[in-house]
């Protein structure tokens, strides 16, 4: 009896060991992604939010921090608090030894200058007053720029405020009257207060809004995971753009932004229809045409210094080529 009950402690023994070694290899299988994200986390978001979580399930965790500001972010890339970044960091990326590389396009710029018509008309009127964008370097700061080269303009102050709805709110209370939006909170605040406010019209812009880049140390290292989750920023866009609603589904699914104001809820369609029309989300992640674009917009914008600026020095296609040849 007690050789049986022996017998029976080593088999659970060795059971529980091949069980706590299964439980080691499935953990150092796993890729952690330290997401760094300069902004608020809002319906713009979604693509992203929907491609982290599925990215769990292929064994990717991808954990998003939002700092204050993109700079923030930047810097948390830079100085290794963070493993990926998001945003259009070029003057940053001109001034630093880190070989730091985007290697997608989140998404293409589609940004809104909105001011009170009460102080300005057009253009020419914002001549020596104060704007309001997301932050230094920024596609909403090269934006503007780019507009007052185009109309031979300067402004007296540009102040940094991070947030999209942070400043179609300011716009809303008069705490500030000239800023640029994403179409969601444009939409908020023209429904809200149409007689108060005009779209200034822009040119043809194209230029990443959002890209993601990582020092090239740690794409090198953690090329499998980097692949994954690339894979479903693709599905997500290619989903996305197949049929904006199937963003509404998969948000309820996944129970993404519950706490999301109640008058951003109706935004949340046309916001993506309106996307999907502009072209924002990329089927191929950008690739070459966003980086070329990308050096055109942002040397005129004057974010970038410099001629014969190569595309290499800022961007790095192995991680995206080799998600591409997986998703048909």
């Amino acid at each position: 009896m007690i050789r049986i009950e022996k017998s029976i402690i080593n088999v659970l023994v060795v059971t529980a060991l091949i069980a706590a070694v299964a439980g080691n290899v499935s953990a150092q299988g796993r890729t952690k992604i330290r997401y760094a994200l300069g902004d608020v986390i809002s319906i713009d978001e979604l693509p992203l939010l929907i491609a982290a979580e599925r990215s769990k399930s292929r064994g990717v965790d991808v954990e998003i921090t939002a700092f204050k500001s993109e700079e923030l972010a930047t810097q948390a890339v830079i100085n290794g608090q963070a493993d990926v970044g998001q945003g259009t960091p070029y003057a940053a990326l001109q001034k630093i030894t880190v070989p730091i590389r985007m290697f997608f396009q989140l998404s293409a710029l589609q940004f809104f200058p909105v001011v009170n018509k009460e102080s300005y008309k057009g253009w020419k009127d914002l001549d020596g007053q104060e704007i309001a964008v997301q932050g230094r370097g920024s596609g909403t700061e090269a934006i503007m720029i780019l507009a007052a080269k185009q109309h031979g303009i300067k402004y007296k102050n540009v102040s940094y405020v991070p947030g999209s709805q942070v400043r179609a709110l300011a716009l809303l209370k008069g705490n500030i009257r000239a800023t640029i939006l994403d179409a969601p909170n444009k939409n908020m605040v023209m429904k809200e207060a149409p007689e108060k406010f005009i779209i200034l019209p822009l040119g043809n812009v194209k230029a990443s809004d959002e890209a993601l880049f990582a020092t090239r140390e740690f794409i090198d290292k953690n090329q499998a995971g980097i692949r994954i989750f690339i894979e479903e920023l693709l599905k997500v866009n290619r989903a996305i753009n197949a049929n904006p609603k199937w963003v509404l589904d998969e948000r309820k699914k996944l129970g993404l932004l519950k706490d999301l104001p109640a008058k951003m809820e109706d935004e949340i369609l046309p916001y993506f229809q309106e996307a999907v029309q502009n072209g924002v989300f990329p089927n191929d992640g950008g690739a070459e045409n966003a980086a070329n674009n990308d050096l055109e917009f942002y040397s005129l914008s004057g974010a970038l210094k410099g001629e014969n600026l190569k595309v290499e020095n800022f961007w790095y296609f192995v991680p995206l080529k080799a998600a591409l040849a997986n998703v048909k």
